[in-house]
């Protein structure tokens, strides 16, 4: 689906106060929201392979040290269940084995709300598309691969194996119906870590943070203060802010076909098409705003691979905006 460690250069976190972008290809937490604002601390580090950062505001720095490495630790378990570059996640083993007996907890909730936005887009989303991935990073990485990308014959082949349905989830097993059949959590699992973060961090009394461990999340309590302002950027020029957005306890996540490209003229991405196979993008980048990280990150995978009439009626019926950056480069916002 994505590639972590590209995506989000191509969001940017400008100044509460200001409005000026912070640092290009990256971003900051705006840190300016009213002359009596406590201490921030933050940290930077690295989430599922990604660029990570915490801003947390506490009037006790001791506190707030504290919480960032509780928040960090969360981070680590985490990535113990949902990687797919550790071999002994428990993702990596259920991939390997074709199941997995007593799966942990955030194991079996993901896999749920996957099956549910798996449903919600028609099959736009589907985290059983590993085997696409597996099938175009090998045919690109030969010598003199055929730039017109995998046979036919070969994506279909994968695509046998890309049915969300066929994952048994079970309290006590998880079982892949399908012999080959393997599963990635990179469109939604991002957004799940920031998700339990931001939880991590209001069940230890925070009232002001910004949470990037792999999604953007901006938690605030303080109606005095000013809400944290996020730039989408132009993927053709990402020092270029086409939009800024306001988030006050909000998600906001980005995908595109911009990322990672899979050959060397940059026909084919990293954001695959559950239903076809295709991995030619239909959008430059579609960024979602929700009330959660997850839901943002899954519906931003989704809405990628689903033409405009059919993404409106999804951004209706979840109450979401969603910004849709076209081809030609031109812009189109929808929402309820």
């Amino acid at each position: 689906m994505k590639n972590l460690s590209s995506r989000r250069r191509f969001i940017g976190i400008l100044a509460a106060s200001t409005g000026i972008l912070l640092a290009p290809g990256a971003w900051r937490g705006a840190l300016a929201y009213a002359s009596a604002a406590p201490p921030l601390t933050s940290w930077r580090g690295v989430a599922l392979g990604a660029d990570a950062e915490l801003h947390i505001y506490h009037a006790d720095t001791g506190v707030a040290r504290t919480l960032i490495e509780q928040s960090v630790a969360e981070v680590h378990r985490l990535e113990k269940v949902f990687s797919l570059y550790q071999d002994d996640s428990a993702l990596s083993v259920l991939n390997r084995q074709g199941y997995l007996e007593h799966p942990p907890a955030d194991l079996l909730n993901l896999l749920s709300t996957s099956r549910h936005f798996s449903t919600l887009t028609a099959g736009a989303f589907d985290p059983t598309v590993q085997p696409l991935w597996s099938l175009y990073a090998e045919h690109f990485s030969k010598p003199q691969a055929d730039p017109a990308g995998p046979s036919k014959a070969a994506i279909e082949g994968a695509l046998a194996l890309v049915d969300h349905e066929s994952v048994q989830i079970g309290t006590d097993r998880i079982q892949l119906r399908r012999p080959g059949m393997a599963l990635t959590l990179n469109g939604i699992a991002q957004g799940y870590i920031t998700d339990r973060v931001t939880h991590l961090l209001r069940k230890g009394g925070l009232d002001r943070a910004l949470v990037d461990m792999g999604e953007i999340q901006g938690m605030d309590h303080n109606e005095r203060a000013l809400p944290w302002r996020v730039g989408l950027a132009n993927p053709e020029h990402p020092e270029q802010i086409v939009e800024t957005v306001l988030i006050r306890n909000q998600a906001l996540a980005t995908s595109g076909g911009y990322g990672t490209h899979l050959d060397p003229a940059g026909r084919f991405a990293h954001i695959f098409d559950p239903r076809t196979g295709s991995s030619q993008p239909r959008y430059r980048s579609v960024s979602v705003l929700a009330s959660n990280a997850t839901t943002a990150d899954a519906l931003s995978t989704g809405l990628s691979n689903l033409a405009l009439p059919a993404a409106e009626t999804i951004v209706r019926t979840m109450d979401v905006k969603a910004w849709f950056i076209l081809a030609d480069g031109s812009k189109i916002l929808l929402e309820n």
